[in-house]
């Protein structure tokens, strides 16, 4: 089988590799479509503190179930198909309390343990999620990014429903963010420095936008929601500039949730948290009712997911991919590969 194996940063190649089989409790998978991440870019670029090479990426995708193994039952042969890419433990103290999305061992497949950039690929039954029938490909491979969409939404304390809600980012997370928001009942504004990424928001029925190089979260926040503003934030995008924005415009009391990753240490005005009674949340991957609930949201059509997928390259071509992402700036939403 073909198998594509980042071998340093910026070098990938397509080796040929032996097919796996799947063994007592295990489902062997035929890749169909591979979403490319903005951790996955992390790593193209060697700036991914965790993960070593050579390494198989790919941790968002959608399949078609090849075969089963002994002692699998409900997973039937053909059937279309995605999994949580978490390794965990299983005994430290917050897998045994149910989070263990947060394992103290925690691997995730694609970064420190091999992914599915491959034609086919194990994982264990339990791991397995089903998706409709009716599903295509790319919806499914759009499952994982918008299962973290979901967790980050659950962070919050009371629910979203009839909350002013600010989303600092529309990448390709932040959107669904937004979205995800959107169909829990929140009021939502999103914020972004391009162009092109509110449009697709836009496409993808989040009417309230605002350009930040165009207008202040200020202006766009009474604008949208009146002298009351806003007391929910997302910061989405990893970066000191929108972290403050949210620290420094969210209501007295209000709740920021930290989704963006920072490559970069931030500083955060703790005076006006202290003084507001801010509450600072961060967010993590997520868990397999997560997932549930994205598939959900992408049946009913609640989160939309056609306007996000920008551009599809084959497995051959993986490089490629990084190459244009690099090149497109924040032209480009979510990237597919092909398999």
């Amino acid at each position: 089988m073909k198998q594509a194996v980042m071998t340093a940063p910026g070098a990938i190649e397509i080796r040929q590799a032996e097919p796996p089989t799947a063994g007592e409790g295990e489902v062997l998978l035929r890749i169909r479509r591979i979403g490319v991440c903005g951790s996955d870019v992390h790593v193209h670029h060697g700036k991914h503190p965790y993960t070593s090479y050579p390494v198989v990426q790919g941790h968002e995708f959608a399949a078609e179930v090849e075969a089963v193994g002994d002692r699998v039952e409900g997973i039937p042969v053909g059937a279309k198909v995605t999994a949580t890419p978490q390794n965990t433990c299983g005994t430290c103290r917050q897998c045994r309390r149910g989070d263990y999305h947060i394992c103290d061992a925690l691997a995730v497949r694609g970064f420190q343990a091999p992914g599915c950039a491959q034609e086919y690929y194990v994982t264990p039954a339990e791991k397995v999620l089903l998706l409709p029938d009716d599903f295509t490909f790319e919806q499914g491979a759009l499952v994982e990014p918008s299962a973290v969409a979901v967790h980050a939404a659950g962070r919050v304390d009371g629910g979203l429903t009839g909350r002013n809600t600010v989303i600092l980012g529309a990448g390709p997370i932040g959107n669904l963010v937004a979205q995800v928001a959107r169909c829990e009942g929140a009021n939502v504004l999103v914020c972004d420095l391009s162009d092109y990424r509110l449009e697709i928001a836009r496409a993808c029925g989040l009417g309230q936008t605002y350009n930040a190089g165009k207008e202040t979260l200020a202006d766009a926040a009474a604008r949208v929601f009146g002298e009351g503003g806003f007391d929910v934030a997302f910061e989405c995008v990893g970066v000191e500039t929108t972290m403050t924005e949210a620290v420094e415009n969210i209501q007295k009391g209000g709740i920021v949730i930290v989704v963006g990753v920072f490559g970069e240490r931030p500083r955060v005005n703790l005076g006006f948290v202290q003084d507001r009674e801010l509450s600072l949340r961060g967010t993590m991957m997520y868990k397999r009712a997560d997932y549930e609930r994205a598939i959900e949201l992408i049946a009913s059509g609640g989160i939309v997911t056609e306007p996000l997928v920008t551009r599809h390259f084959p497995l051959e071509e993986y490089l490629a991919a990084y190459r244009f992402i690099d090149e497109a700036g924040d032209e480009t939403m979510k990237v597919v590969i092909d398999v």
